[in-house]
């Protein structure tokens, strides 16, 4: 086990990180952009380190400047919570690659998991239970009509690499999935 478990996110993501790990009783360390200086997260971590600008790509998604962090802190475990790094295979190599702890999927999994395509297939394939789709990339409009036409409406729209609930749109017909597919 670790003890102290760097949280590479903000706002109320690393409050609920921060409160857990310290009632697991370990030392929570929190990272913060400038912007961030005054909010709860950065005063309730047991320490807290600046990472750098408002802007989350000169601060929380710099890597370096996270992973200096955690060294510097010392910190032997690192969460993610979600978004930011949550689903960045790379980061999450280095992390491990660092020798220091990586909480969450590994990064062979956040690779296959990406490609929302794939992560389908791949869940149909174990025998989950999934929705009707494609499993292929739909690429252009007559394509996604004809899929629709075996699928039937209302369906679902979404990129495959998208992320967040970005890209995603609920078509009832063949207009509202001509909207949706621009989008």
């Amino acid at each position: 086990m670790f003890e102290s478990v760097l949280v590479a996110n903000r706002g109320e993501i690393a409050r609920r990180i921060i409160r857990t790990v310290q009632r697991m009783g370990l030392r929570a360390i929190a990272v913060y952009s400038e912007a961030d200086a005054d909010l709860p997260f950065v005063t309730e971590a047991d320490e807290a380190i600046l990472l750098g600008p408002a802007n989350p790509a000169q601060s929380y998604l710099d890597a370096e400047k996270v992973l200096r962090a955690a060294r510097e802190s010392g910190a032997q475990a690192i969460h993610p919570g979600y978004g930011f790094f949550s689903e960045n295979a790379a980061f999450a190599r280095a992390v491990t690659e660092a020798g220091i702890v990586w909480i969450g999927p590994s990064p062979e999994a956040i690779e296959r998991m990406g490609d929302k395509i794939n992560a389908r297939n791949l869940m149909e394939e174990a025998g989950v239970p999934v929705a009707a789709g494609t499993r292929t990339p739909v690429t252009d409009l007559e394509q996604a009509v004809a899929a629709a036409e075996e699928i039937g409406y209302p369906l679902m729209v979404k990129t495959a690499g998208g992320g967040g609930g970005i890209g995603m749109g609920v078509a009832h017909d063949a207009e509202g999935l001509a909207k949706a597919f621009e989008q």
